[in-house]
């Protein structure tokens, strides 16, 4: 089976992580994408809500996708946050399956990443998205500081830049404004009932 790996704090899923997850499945032939929440993300500041309800925002986001499943291993209080030590823990329970880890643009050229040979190394392909903001150049600095043995795992997808963020969601319901239409109707359902990502009230 090909399985697709898709990381992120995902605070909260919205509509362009599930473009993103659908067009890398297609493109891909992927069987199956997992969601991947993490609470130990490196490079970008910790969550704004519990693991429980971003969880619960995915699950309603990918019901109605068959080949879309939740996988929390690295929401485990031994999770480092670190891609290196997530893909041996997920060989141990997808020991037979083929690896393609899913990345926006910005992830790959804003952050350092540590043991990324030994990333390369664990997956079959590593599949690159455009994002907004992400300058050409510098993504393909950062292919080709790659080894040439593992380039050609690499791969990108034929997408338009997606500018929809988690931060830019944030801060329109800090506003006070709508953010229907960003998110799946069944997020935002559940954004709204559960009061999420308001302000403090001082």
């Amino acid at each position: 089976m090909k399985i697709g790996l898709f990381g992120g704090t995902f605070d909260p899923i919205h509509n362009a992580h599930l473009f993103l997850a659908e067009s890398a499945r297609v493109s891909e032939h992927l069987d199956r994408v997992l969601f991947l929440p993490t609470n130990q993300q490196q490079y970008r500041e910790k969550a704004n809500v519990s693991p429980e309800h971003r969880c619960a925002m995915i699950l309603a986001a990918i019901e109605s996708n068959a080949a879309f499943s939740l996988d929390t291993t690295d929401l485990q209080p031994d999770a480092t946050g670190y891609t290196a030590d997530l893909l041996p823990r997920l060989r141990t329970k997808y020991p037979d399956d083929e690896f393609t880890f899913i990345i926006g643009a910005d992830s790959l050229v804003n952050a350092t990443w540590v043991r990324f040979d030994d990333v390369l190394n664990a997956l079959d392909r590593f599949i690159i998205a455009p994002r907004s903001g992400s300058l050409p150049d510098a993504l393909a600095r950062a292919v080709a500081a790659v080894p040439t043995r593992l380039r050609e795992r690499i791969g990108t997808l034929n997408l338009p830049e997606l500018p929809e963020s988690a931060s830019l969601i944030r801060t329109l319901i800090a506003q006070n404004k709508n953010i229907r239409y960003l998110v799946p109707d069944a997020v935002w359902n559940y954004i709204v009932a559960q009061k999420l990502y308001e302000p403090a009230v001082a």
